[in-house]
């Protein structure tokens, strides 16, 4: 299935296809800086397994632009998914991750369409009240990027021992002033 598509982004249900796609950005230095503050580690996922067919509420859709994928997004039932990573949370909430590998496709707006497309996705559900992200402390580009969108800083967290977050939220009221 794909959804609207704008700006030439079309989002569609990641496959274990992607998965080599998903691999060579983990090794991309900008991934890498918005994964981890330690340069060398960065987020190195098992795709295959990622990407099998799960129901924990966690959805990995893949973003194209003229059939060419450019990046990645999870939207994620905080409630519901399997590592419990945002703790004791309410069931109205959902939080994204976003991320474009191939550099030439940044700063031309893909990302911003991508993350229009998704909360349209996580609103469209009328019980979801907000949706979170948690981008590193040190990402200062992605914390203009989201406040553009017009999320609202919430709190510094640390998740675990590697990742030091500022956790933004959008929450629906906002959200539909903007439409």
């Amino acid at each position: 299935m794909a959804f609207r598509h704008s700006n030439g982004v079309r989002l569609r249900q990641a496959t274990p296809a992607d998965a080599d796609h998903l691999h060579s950005w983990d090794d991309e230095p900008h991934v890498r800086a918005a994964t981890s503050d330690d340069a060398e580690s960065g987020f190195d996922a098992d795709w295959h397994a990622e990407l099998a067919p799960r129901d924990d509420g966690t959805e990995f859709l893949i973003a194209e632009v003229d059939g060419t994928p450019i990046g990645a997004m999870q939207i994620i039932d905080p409630a519901r998914e399997r590592t419990h990573y945002w703790g004791a949370i309410a069931t109205s909430l959902r939080a994204i991750d976003i991320w474009i590998g191939d550099v030439s496709y940044l700063g031309k707006g893909h990302g911003t369409e991508m993350m229009r497309q998704a909360l349209d996705r996580c609103f469209s559900c009328p019980d979801v009240t907000a949706v979170l992200i948690d981008p590193l402390a040190s990402n200062e580009r992605a914390h203009r990027f989201y406040r553009r969108l017009g999320f609202r800083f919430v709190e510094r967290r640390r998740f675990d021992a590697e990742s030091d977050c500022f956790v933004f939220r959008l929450d629906r009221a906002d959200w539909r002033r903007q439409d």
